[in-house]
């Protein structure tokens, strides 16, 4: 048996303390902690985090060693239980590590349980300590029976225990029941207006809608019951995906209000309910459905896969789609949310250089790690595929072989809820569309051209049309803005006018021709007319003049806004693939 307790030892200090036992460890035990956690593709070394660990049996000191930046090994008598004792700080407030102050505790086990090398199969078993008055604890995690009382629980193994997040403290708490499976919702840091009725309810058609989606009509789903941890803050966005919860940051500002005007729910609500439906949609596309290469996963280095386009951004495509789904924005609404994401996608260079297959495999040193060059290097395969799964579920549709929806849930069917790999649906893709996709994907997923998404769009009726670029995006730039610090550049585009002007990421926009300049906007009411202006930048304390040749909105290289609506008067079977395709 492994068993760890967890314990409250500084809130003021942000410490948890950590007493782990192996019943009976090897002559030579090898412990480690994790070096990233699933769902996350960056190496974020957990053990910087350890302190004061200290090895005993029966309450006597036994040589510890440690071995690299995560490893130790304790020289053992294998008949003596071994007992490891430490300390972990917790001042994260991410959804990817561990955090206590006061208020609140939050942690995923990868994060506070050191890994018992060669017992990683054992039962696991794991007990919360005394906490703070009026705290609760809220996880996944099956309880196990404990003698005084209090918390604990276990886990089949040290994959499973890490899966499930652990939230303490005082938080909101509400339930509710989809096609017969109970969810619960633990909100911490909310306002005293939060209306969580509302969010309930919201979230429960959600995720009846995607229990339909993946199983039809049967009440049945791959998880006994579920959990959604939201730790609500001034500012933050986030989401980790688990076996049966999840863990979501989220604005305060965005959850919803008492008294609010529904049918008015502001863009962060809808944002929020969107980030909702892309963490349990990962319940079934990730945590079941996953990258053969994830099949076991190795807690110590990077685990490479290039399947990141289909794990995340098909489920970026479809967690906006079954918000629409649900009834929660009208297809007018959904369409916005997708052109903003079209326009993103155009608006970045690297698109032209990197494929999304390779986005995927660079995720652990470029995705999480953008500079002021990413938009120029990379591509996010977050938001690239999105786009591939519209692309292909448009294409489907309009051939009239079916949709994307048929192939997720044939891929389903045929890996029993398991490992996939590429050649997996590409077969599925066949199966429903009865021909090869694979030069669509050899295009789409490994190659760098553009999607053909306006012809596939304006063949089901909806109507594709771009707006005015903004000034940002006629010099090629995006800036930061304040009144107080006035303009940033923070990415200077690849090909773009300010490029060639000389901008570079850092500089303060101070003036232009002159004038004074506090929002970027407000340089085009002085900019000449002949499109040469002088600009005024500020860097690394000096002031320089470059010259600038502005665009016009409608050059070649300039990206520009998009709007995509229902067209107001499409054929019928046009108006037939948009009804089945957007609903009504």
């Amino acid at each position: 048996m492994i068993s760890y307790r967890i314990d409250v030892a500084d809130v003021h200090a942000h410490q948890f303390g950590v007493a782990l036992s192996v019943s009976t460890p090897a002559r030579e035990q090898r412990v480690s902690m994790p070096a990233w956690i699933p769902g996350s593709y960056l190496i974020r070394e957990f053990g910087r985090h350890v302190s004061a660990l200290i090895a005993t049996q029966r309450g006597v000191a036994v040589p510890l060693r440690q071995l690299d930046k995560a490893t130790w090994i304790a020289t053992c008598d294998p008949a003596t239980p071994l007992v490891l004792t430490y300390r972990v700080y917790a001042f994260d407030t991410s959804v990817r590590a561990a955090f206590l102050d006061a208020d609140r505790g939050f942690f995923n086990g990868t994060s506070v349980c050191l890994r018992v090398e060669g017992r990683e199969n054992d039962e696991h078993r794991l007990e919360i300590g005394a906490l703070p008055a009026g705290w609760q604890v809220a996880t996944t995690l099956r309880p196990a029976p404990i003698p005084k009382g209090g918390s604990a629980y276990r886990a089949g193994d040290y994959d499973e225990l890490v899966d499930h997040p652990v939230e303490l403290g005082r938080f909101w708490r509400g339930s509710f029941v989809a096609r017969g499976i109970p969810h619960e919702m633990v909100v911490a840091g909310a306002w005293p207006d939060f209306d969580g009725e509302k969010l309930l309810e919201d979230t429960r058609r959600i995720c009846e809608t995607e229990i339909a989606f993946w199983h039809g009509e049967a009440a049945v789903a791959p998880f006994e019951r579920y959990l959604f941890l939201v730790n609500a803050v001034d500012d933050g966005h986030g989401g980790l995906e688990h076996r049966a919860s999840t863990a979501l940051l989220v604005p305060r500002r965005d959850l919803p209000r008492r008294g609010a005007d529904a049918a008015a729910s502001a863009d962060g609500y809808v944002g929020l309910l969107g980030l909702v439906s892309h963490e349990y949609f990962h319940t079934w596309n990730v945590k079941r459905l996953r990258p053969r290469d994830f099949t076991r996963l190795d807690y110590t280095r990077e685990n490479y896969t290039e399947l990141l386009w289909f794990f995340e951004g098909f489920t970026s495509y479809y967690d906006d789609l079954f918000v629409l789904r649900s009834g929660l924005v009208d297809p007018t609404r959904y369409l916005g949310i997708v052109a903003k994401n079209v326009a993103g996608v155009l608006g970045t260079p690297g698109r032209l250089l990197q494929p999304v297959a390779q986005a995927s495999f660079d995720a652990w040193v470029k995705y999480y790690r953008a500079d002021e060059n990413t938009p120029n290097a990379t591509i996010s395969y977050y938001a690239k595929g999105a786009l591939v799964a519209l692309a292909l579920d448009l294409t489907l549709r309009t051939e009239g072989r079916g949709s994307l929806d048929a192939v997720m849930t044939r891929l389903w069917q045929t890996s029993a809820g398991g490992p996939i790999d590429e050649a997996d649906i590409a077969a599925a893709l066949e199966q429903v569309g009865g021909r090869s996709y694979g030069h669509e994907l050899a295009a789409w997923v490994h190659g760098t051209g553009e999607l053909p998404l306006r012809a596939l769009l304006e063949r089901i009726g909806v109507e594709w049309r771009l707006q005015p670029a903004t000034l940002a995006q006629r010099l090629g730039v995006r800036v930061a803005e304040s009144p107080l610090t006035g303009v940033k550049i923070s990415h200077v585009l690849r090909g773009g006018a300010g490029e060639r002007a000389g901008l570079s990421a850092g500089d303060e926009l101070l003036a232009v021709s002159g004038w004074r300049v506090r929002r970027l906007d407000d340089a085009l009411r002085v900019w000449p007319a002949s499109g040469d202006a002088t600009l005024l930048v500020a860097r690394d304390q000096r002031v320089l003049e470059l010259a600038a040749t502005l665009p016009g909105t409608d050059h070649a290289s300039v990206a520009a806004g998009l709007v995509l609506k229902p067209a107001a008067d499409p054929t019928p079977a046009a108006l037939a693939l948009r009804r089945a395709w957007l609903g009504g």
